[in-house]
């Protein structure tokens, strides 16, 4: 019943919502000869704060029509080149005059960007595809709000999730470098082990983590524990909630987007409080910049989408209870998961100095993981004075993270040609 009272407190909030839009427009009139005293500016503050926070937020533009390489503009466009019921393979498709015109390689190589399916939607990553894009052909995993996805396309697990990467390895054609970002890190992991020790045509010729949980035993954060204290029957029973009337979805089990949202932010409280007192404090005295910041932030952050009931309680039980890929204990329709396998696929983990998602050590755990694989197709590097996001976004990412995943890609696109 959680998932109905919470449409019933936004359509309930809908009167307070059309009344704060109302206000903000009354207080923003240049006919209202108080808009700009000190009274006006507060009570247009409050309606606009008042608005942001009954808003339901949906699914964020990738706002990529154009990127900057070195001083140049570069146009893309999107294109859909693979799709399930349960995700989309966006291509960023840069335009090659701009390309040329920019002293910048037209057949590039392409990196599959895969999105994490934590709460998110994959444009969380605009900065890491953008940074991207200034060297490759980036596609993203968009994936699918469970709620919008209807009961008769059957179930999505951890299996499935192996089986979209595998698929849109193969789709993609030629040898690939993936690049996962947080969640995706183990699924991933598995699926390229699998098409290695098939020696398939198309497996990956690089793959990099980035803040991913490989081996969740390492470096314990809060997250983890939470994830380890509590029993399996607690999160099925607690976190698994029945999507409602009107969406597609109706009568799916999933975990909501909206309750993994209030768990983040209660971990913080106190900084979410902060933020929107200073956003509050920037309406009144009219900054811009600081006003624009904040909704850019929000607006991401607060964007969420369900996952299915069997994915995210597999998520917690294999990666974050029984540790099964690190043990060597995972397995796909009954097939062990070999991660001795992986010879000629190259690896970078990417981690974060402070990250208190995934903690140092538990994306490095790749590397012991995988003995066969020789030291030239390698990369393991921990970014100082950066936290979970930091990893795949910002300014050391773009200025630090980004060249060295660089050099990696180069390097592995020059040994798998010689194979």
């Amino acid at each position: 019943m959680l998932y109905a009272f919470h449409e019933l407190a936004y359509h309930s909030a809908m009167p307070l919502r059309v009344g704060a839009q109302m206000a903000r427009q009354f207080w923003t009139s240049p006919l209202n000869a108080a808009s700009d005293t000190a009274i006006g500016r507060t009570a247009f503050a409050t309606a606009e704060l008042v608005e942001s926070l009954t808003r339901r937020y949906g699914k964020p533009d990738w706002r990529l029509e154009t990127i900057q390489v070195e001083g140049h503009t570069i146009r893309t466009e999107q294109e859909i080149v693979w799709s399930s019921p349960w995700c989309k393979l966006v291509k960023f498709v840069r335009n090659r005059d701009d390309l040329k015109a920019a002293g910048r390689t037209v057949d590039a190589p392409s990196v599959v960007i895969v999105a994490p399916l934590s709460g998110h939607y994959a444009t969380l990553l605009r900065g890491t595809v953008e940074t991207f894009l200034s060297d490759y052909d980036v596609h993203v995993t968009d994936w699918t709000n469970a709620r919008e996805v209807p009961l008769l396309e059957g179930r999505f697990d951890f299996a499935d999730y192996m089986d979209h990467v595998r698929d849109i390895l193969v789709a993609m054609g030629g040898r690939s470098h993936v690049v996962a970002v947080c969640q995706p890190g183990p699924p991933v992991l598995a699926a390229c082990a699998l098409m290695a020790e098939d020696k398939h045509s198309n497996r990956p010729a690089s793959m990099s983590f980035l803040g991913s949980p490989i081996d969740a035993r390492l470096s314990p954060t809060v997250t983890n524990q939470l994830a380890e204290e509590k029993p399996f029957t607690w999160f099925k029973s607690n976190m698994i909630h029945t999507v409602p009337f009107p969406y597609a979805g109706v009568g799916r089990r999933v975990y909501p987007g909206f309750v993994q949202l209030y768990s983040f932010m209660s971990m913080n409280e106190e900084k979410h409080i902060d933020a929107h007192r200073r956003y509050f404090d920037n309406l009144v005295v009219g900054d811009g910049d600081g006003v624009e910041k904040h909704e850019e932030f929000y607006d991401e952050y607060l964007s969420v989408l369900d996952l299915t009931e069997e994915f995210y309680l597999q998520t917690i039980d294999y990666v974050f209870q029984q540790h099964l890929l690190p043990r060597g204990l995972l397995t796909y329709h009954g097939r062990p998961v070999d991660l001795g396998a992986i010879t000629d696929i190259g690896l970078a983990t990417i981690e974060g100095e402070n990250d208190d998602i995934s903690g140092v050590g538990q994306t490095q755990a790749a590397h012991v993981l995988t003995p066969n694989l020789p030291d030239t197709r390698r990369l393991l590097h921990v970014q100082s004075e950066v936290g979970h996001y930091g990893v795949f976004n910002g300014r050391r990412f773009r200025e630090q993270i980004y060249p060295r995943l660089r050099d990696f890609i180069t390097n592995n696109e020059a040994l798998s040609a010689e194979i």
